[in-house]
């Protein structure tokens, strides 16, 4: 599993960038392959010869601009002062503005795919940011041979061999029933566009699971396995979790609780479900049509908040005790009633994913009064987080996605009290991966498919798996309470988020102002 690195840049020469801005250098991620893989084959003391096959997963829409090899522009002399010939992390937001108008032009023109994304696109997207190189950075763009995402790229470096995954195309790069967006509609957006996919990104496509190829020697010395085993195609980071938890059935609504989070779910049958990340035949499980909603943030509000908001005392007592401000916070709500703290927020300090898709949106907290605690808020923004997940869930079912129970990974599994509140707030059963590292796991089992070892990731998935069934449900008291509250979010949901003349576009409009008069 490789997500970005620490470590982001202002730019080459350390210019200030514009707000909504998230950059990566690409040696990072090869430095991570050296370090990493042979540290953990140390630590797990097997024998390098018997591993039979290598699985990656990384953030995806992390958007490269390469050369003919594969290397990233920015490493060039005459780029690396160019933010634009750097690495576009997922959370980039740079690109609202050519989101917004891929969207009108499909709408306009009716085009079919759109509906796949539920009618909306996110910034995050690779589209979106080639669209932002090609028109803020012609130069970049011009030079630009391929441009990949962060997961096939690495694929690429491992083997030699470029080849675009499945799951990510369709989530990803609007690649839809065998093609992508026409030239065409591509040309409407902006003149000079039409042929970005045809000129900078063909090349095979890959289901999950399939072999991309076999470690070069190069890599096989960096990271210290045989070459020539077996690479699989690469995968997102939330969907392999999918297959990690064991979730690659339909009903089974696998929950990726982090940093940001992200909900993947499995049908039979494409269902049009507006305001969904993506809907792709084969997205997490090769045979189902997948459907991802998501969180721009969830974790990352949480570090926020103790980083920011927190009185130095609150952390001296948490020292004292031995836990982390997190704990120590989540220590002092718990004991409240549902309400006590006469607060409702909304979990949009990164923008919204799910269901709005709009980056513009910002955070909000109603009902503070001079008693109210840093505790207060804290569980609060747990709530609001919840909230945001519910509405995910209500969408799916109102479009007939049938959501049966939950399946967690990720980080905030550890948070016994969020994953309850979870479980109240959503009225849903709640079962947790116990794998340490469920994504990695779940690379593993399109690592052991690609090798040959099992037929597909349903009996891989079987085997390797490991899950508690039910380990949280609904208490009816607390998730009626609940509901009351919930009223109120998607009041403010409402009102806030399908407002054309929002106050929160307003209040980034004033700071980007703000910011070019700071130049």
């Amino acid at each position: 599993m490789i997500h970005h690195p620490a470590r982001t840049l202002d730019a080459g020469d350390g210019q200030k960038l514009p707000p909504e801005f998230a950059l990566q250098v690409p040696g990072d991620y090869i430095e991570v392959l050296g370090t990493a893989v042979p540290g953990a084959i140390k630590d797990a003391g097997v024998d390098p010869a018997d591993i039979v096959g290598i699985g990656i997963d990384a953030t995806s829409a992390t958007v490269f601009f390469t050369d003919a090899d594969g290397n990233a522009l920015c490493e060039r002399d005459e780029f690396k002062n160019n933010p634009h010939a750097y690495i576009k992390l997922w959370k980039h937001h740079g690109a609202q503005d050519q989101a917004d108008r891929l969207v009108k032009a499909a709408q306009d023109r009716n085009e079919e795919w759109l509906p796949r994304y539920g009618g909306v696109l996110s910034s995050e997207l690779l589209l979106p940011k080639a669209l932002e190189v090609f028109e803020k950075a012609p130069e970049v763009y011009e030079e630009t041979e391929y441009i990949v995402n962060l997961l096939d790229w690495v694929t690429w470096k491992l083997t030699g061999v470029r080849a675009y995954s499945a799951g990510d195309s369709g989530y990803k790069r609007m690649y839809q029933d065998g093609e992508y967006p026409s030239k065409d509609y591509l040309e409407s957006v902006a003149p000079g566009f039409g042929d970005v996919f045809e000129e900078k990104m063909a090349g095979p496509i890959l289901p999950l699971g399939a072999k991309v190829g076999g470690l070069t020697d190069e890599m096989a010395e960096l990271t210290g396995l045989k070459a020539g085993t077996a690479v699989a195609a690469g995968n997102i980071d939330a969907h392999v979790v999918v297959a990690g938890a064991n979730a690659v059935r339909p009903g089974q609504l696998t929950a990726i609780l982090g940093t940001s989070s992200c909900y993947v779910i499995n049908g039979e049958d494409f269902k049009e479900v507006p305001g969904t990340f993506g809907i792709v035949d084969g997205g997490a499980v090769d045979g189902y049509w997948g459907f991802e909603g998501g969180q721009t943030a969830v974790g990352d509000i949480f570090g926020w908040f103790t980083d920011n908001c927190v009185p130095a005392e609150y952390a001296q007592k948490a020292a004292r005790r031995g836990i982390s401000l997190h704990d120590f916070l989540v220590a002092k709500a718990a004991d409240q009633e549902v309400g006590e703290h006469g607060l409702v927020a909304l979990d949009w300090h990164n923008g919204n994913r799910s269901i709005l898709a709009d980056a513009r949106l910002s955070g909000l907290m109603i009902g503070q009064t001079l008693t109210t605690t840093p505790e207060d808020q804290y569980r609060a923004l747990l709530e609001a987080t919840a909230f945001g997940a519910r509405v995910i869930i209500e969408n799916f079912e109102k479009h007939g996605v049938e959501v049966e129970e939950i399946v967690a990974a990720g980080g905030l599994l550890k948070n016994a009290f969020y994953m309850q509140l979870m479980s109240d707030i959503t009225r849903r059963p709640i079962s947790v991966s116990e794998a340490e590292q469920t994504g990695a796991l779940g690379s593993a089992v399109f690592a052991a498919v690609a090798a040959g070892i099992y037929e597909d990731v349903f009996k891989a998935a079987d085997a390797m798996s490991n899950v508690r069934k039910q380990a949280y449900t609904p208490d009816e008291d607390r998730a009626a309470k609940y509901d009351a509250l919930y009223e109120i979010y998607l009041e403010l949901h409402d009102q806030f988020g399908r407002n054309e003349n929002s106050p929160m576009y307003r209040l980034k409009d004033i700071k980007a102002k703000a910011f070019e008069s700071s130049k």
